[in-house]
């Protein structure tokens, strides 16, 4: 037998390169220091967790190409300019730093050499000088992702027109961006070819205009919910190689601003106008008709109605697979001319007045390679229209079906029968379904998403049945589920180990022995458990001593857990990002344990604690300030905490919103 030195070091690479998860690669890591230096020249993306650990990971990780800060607390100016020292210096970290500076022998700014890629999403702490110093430092910088750093302004936009080489800025929720500030980027980088502006406020038409006239490279753009005019789709309308273009809330468009669009971007491919209630079916024929190689149309809740007119002029657009006109009304003899786009895979009907079961046979009956539908809220069909769809679409992967409280446990008979390939289910407030609905569904081995919230004739047995075959599934919604207890919870944790989020709010027979079950699922990452009123603190300690992995836990209303919970939660969840602990039994000292010991913590709900003091709200704060992103503190409290805590808060980018 071969052993390990005999593998040449491309031997090594191709197997490593074969790892999937990033819990294989780390285990491949632990192995010996070749696979470790394997690891290093070959890892291209890194994720970091903790700032101290920053300086080192970048000097054993010369080959970055993306590097993703968003989760890293405390990343400010004064961190990016250690960082960028060429020699180690500690003064800016604390003690634990020391053995963050980087190796001896190895050129520690080696990683700003080869970095395409940076996200410093929600980094709420950098400010311009710190963004400006990075942008130059890494001169080969392609895109930046700065989204949610709702602080940054005009000085931080100067600071990213530095990056002449960059291809994609990312600046959703950038408040105070105005036009200034978008102007300074058009002309810095004149080769962008991707910018997303969600919720930029500031910007306008003028803006708009100067991005379209210096940045003609443009493939993507994204204006949703800015205040811009028809004046903006015309400037939009000379990007010649514009391929993407998102006005989701644009209320100040009309149908005169789609006709510019109809005249113009001859590449547009995807077009998302939903929510723009001042356009018409007339605005889109008009884009539909200069766009014949559109592939994607997203109208939703913008229509009143979906004229004859237009769904004709989808028949034309041969490579068009995706359609969705959530909201508007549609007749029967509407979705039989919707049926001619035989192309389709993904339609959206959501809370259409007018969807019956004849209409959506008659969909059906043409468009058999659907592989998304989303019928939420549609309250006239029943079984006779679930088995249409599954007779003719058994390829269906997608399927919602929110409030079709009609359909029974027959529509579950035909998609366990025929959609052998479903994924992803949404059967959320369907009154009808039970657990024989739910025995017959578990034919479906590929589901791997089932939401069955407000469904309240399920139990234990039902979810038993999914959990014995339904072997992928790795998110559950049991939300109000009052049948759920922890039986279905032993089934989950040894049918289902890929299971990564689950939401079992008010289900009220859960007690600590369904903690326990939890515990044994390792993947285990977002978990709602409000309102569990028979959950205690050996349950919590049962739960996070198992899930390791844990990082969002919303236990608000958990009355009866104690401090000894809290303790074991503060001791083993060291991956917890966010944390509702409102309504909570908790003490002083047990929320100063929480949020000084998860280091990784960056949102936390504190409302309604009625054992803490205003003195353990200071303390508790004062622990986490250097990383905390988000609090949520009871309104009282605003005049209650000391201005110092308030101001520091407030000086590191942290968000307080006052209940």
């Amino acid at each position: 037998m071969a052993s390990l030195e005999s593998l040449t070091e491309d031997l090594l690479v191709r197997i490593y390169k074969g790892l999937a998860s990033d819990g294989d690669r780390k285990s491949w890591r632990l192995v010996c220091r070749d696979f470790h230096r394997i690891d290093a020249l070959t890892r291209s993306s890194l994720r970091v967790l903790r700032v101290e650990f920053l300086r080192s990971l970048l000097a054993n990780y010369p080959r970055l190409d993306t590097l993703d800060l968003s989760v890293c607390p405390r990343i400010d100016d004064g961190a990016v300019a250690v960082l960028l020292m060429s020699q180690g210096s500690p003064w800016a970290f604390p003690r634990a730093a020391a053995s963050s500076l980087s190796p001896p022998g190895r050129d520690p700014l080696a990683w700003t050499r080869g970095l395409r890629k940076l996200v410093l999403s929600r980094s709420t702490g950098l400010g311009h000088h710190g963004l400006e110093q990075v942008i130059r430092a890494c001169a080969y910088l392609e895109s930046v992702d700065v989204s949610h750093c709702c602080g940054f302004g005009d000085r931080e936009a100067a600071a990213l027109s530095c990056g002449a080489r960059l291809r994609e800025v990312k600046m959703d929720k950038c408040l105070g961006v105005t036009d200034v500030g978008l102007a300074k980027i058009a002309v810095g980088c004149g080769r962008l070819e991707k910018v997303s502006l969600k919720w930029c406020m500031e910007i306008g038409d003028l803006g708009v205009d100067l991005l379209c006239n210096k940045c003609v490279d443009l493939k993507f753009l994204d204006l949703s919910y800015l205040k811009v005019t028809n004046d903006s789709l015309q400037s939009i309308g000379s990007l010649a190689k514009l391929e993407v273009l998102a006005l989701v809330g644009c209320s100040l468009i009309d149908d005169t601003g789609l006709q510019f669009l109809g005249g113009g971007c001859p590449l547009l491919r995807v077009i998302d106008m939903s929510r723009c209630n001042g356009i018409s079916s007339c605005g889109l024929v008009s884009v539909a008709k200069g766009h014949e190689g559109l592939v994607q149309l997203n109208a939703s809740y913008s229509l009143t109605e979906c004229s004859s007119i237009l769904l004709r002029r989808f028949k034309d657009l041969k490579n068009l697979n995706a359609i969705k006109i959530d909201g508007a009304r549609v007749s029967d003899s509407a979705f039989k001319a919707l049926s001619n786009c035989t192309s389709l895979v993904e339609i959206g009907l959501g809370k259409c007045i007018g969807a019956t079961n004849l209409g959506l046979m008659r969909l059906v009956s043409g468009c058999v390679n659907l592989r998304v539908l989303d019928l939420t809220c549609c309250h006239s069909i029943t079984d006779a229209a679930i088995f249409a769809i599954s007779d003719s679409c058994r390829n269906l992967k997608c399927l919602k079906l929110e409030s079709c409280n009609m359909i029974t446990e027959k529509s579950l008979y035909y998609l366990g029968s025929f959609c052998l390939l479903l994924e992803e289910l949404d059967l959320t407030d369907c009154g009808g379904i039970n657990d024989t609905g739910l025995e017959y569904l578990s034919n479906c081995l590929e589901l791997s998403c089932l939401k069955l919230a407000l469904c309240p004739t399920i139990s234990d047995k039902g979810l038993g049945h999914i959990a014995s075959k339904c072997r992928k599934i790795c998110e559950i919604d049991l939300y109000r589920c009052n049948g759920i207890g922890d039986d279905a919870l032993a089934a989950l944790s040894s049918g289902c180990k890929k299971l990564r989020r689950l939401n079992l709010s008010y289900c009220s027979d859960v007690t600590d022995r369904g903690m326990e079950y939890l515990g044994q699922l390792e993947e285990l990452w977002d978990l709602e458990m409000r309102s569990l009123f028979n959950v205690t603190g050996v349950g919590l300690m049962a739960l996070a001593a198992g899930c390791k992995r844990l990082a969002d836990l919303d236990m608000k209303y958990c009355e009866n857990v104690d401090d000894s919970g809290f303790w074991a939660l503060a001791y083993y969840a060291r991956n917890l990002r966010q944390i509702n602990l409102s309504h909570c039994n908790i003490s002083n000292m047990g929320l100063c344990m929480v949020m000084s010991n998860l280091t990784r913590l960056q949102e936390a709900k504190l409302v309604h604690l009625n054992k803490v003091t205003v003195e353990g709200f200071e303390l508790a704060l004062r622990t986490c300030w250097v990383r905390i992103k988000k609090v949520k503190l009871l309104a009282a409290l605003r005049f209650k905490l000391s201005s110092d805590v308030r101001e520091t808060l407030h000086s590191r980018g942290c968000k307080i919103r006052w209940d």
